[in-house]
């Protein structure tokens, strides 16, 4: 059975971008993050109780595999075929391997090198209008799913979207310009009672005064009710992984 009869069977579509929850017009780089988020969800460790869940692992490296060779993607993009034959699928791979060589285990100090970077860079002014869009002006959800940021954060975040509505990139919804003071409130007050919580948790975990920012990260992430801790894990690994990683070939594949 091919490559897109394997996907439709296992995850109710043939279409290699619908699987991870993408579409053509995706960069490499949004290509590499979804499959890293779906395949997560699929990996055998953390789906157990999943009984298809090696093939689907399995599947979804193939399927990346294509996506990610630009002379197999161009093709796939402009027939809608797959060629079995060719070196990217026919190949033996140990795709649990393959997988591991493109997210390598990051370490805390990769999420704090990456927090000093990405506050403040274009990345994070296009993530905030994302998730303003996406949750039309709710600061709640939206703090509540914003990478790396804490209670401080939040009026840095309020003038990226208020300067996106001044020029027109977006519009204004009610839900941000009107929001009550009451729901302001409460929202520190939720801030306030992580603190406490992350500073208990620093402790816990031994980390130093430096760290505490990152400790608030993963707290307030934890709490959420869109991201827990894998989810912003997940982003992180996604960002950090190592673009030029060419999995070995020759090894057998995992059944």
């Amino acid at each position: 059975m091919g490559l897109l009869e394997r996907c439709r069977e296992l995850f109710n579509t043939s279409d290699l971008y619908e699987v991870l929850g993408t579409n053509k017009e995706a960069s490499e780089a949004d290509i590499r993050k979804n499959y890293y988020k779906v395949s997560l969800k699929v990996h055998p460790d953390r789906a157990p109780d999943d009984p298809q869940a090696t093939e689907k692992f399995q599947v979804l490296g193939k399927l990346y595999a294509v996506l990610s060779d630009k002379e197999q993607r161009a093709v796939y993009d402009e027939q809608g075929l797959v060629d079995e034959e060719s070196d990217v699928l026919s190949q033996d791979r140990c795709w649990e391997e393959y997988w591991r060589l493109l997210f390598p285990k990051i370490t805390v100090q990769d999420i704090l090198e990456f927090e000093k970077k990405y506050k403040g860079s274009d990345e994070e002014r296009a993530d905030v209008i994302r998730l303003y869009v996406q949750h039309e002006g709710d600061m709640d959800a939206i703090t509540a799913s914003a990478l790396c940021s804490s209670q401080e954060d939040e009026p840095r975040l309020c003038r990226i979207i208020q300067a996106a509505i001044k020029s027109g990139e977006v519009e204004a919804f009610r839900a941000f310009t009107k929001e009550s003071q009451a729901k302001k409130r409460a929202r520190r007050k939720r801030a306030d009672r992580e603190r406490v919580e992350a500073e208990e948790m620093q402790k816990e975990m031994g980390l130093g005064e430096d760290e505490e920012s990152l400790v608030m990260m993963l707290k307030k992430n934890q709490q959420s009710r869109e991201r827990n801790f894998n989810s912003l894990m997940s982003d992180l690994e996604a960002k950090y992984s190592q673009k030029g990683t060419k999995p070995q070939k020759g090894k057998k594949a995992k059944k």
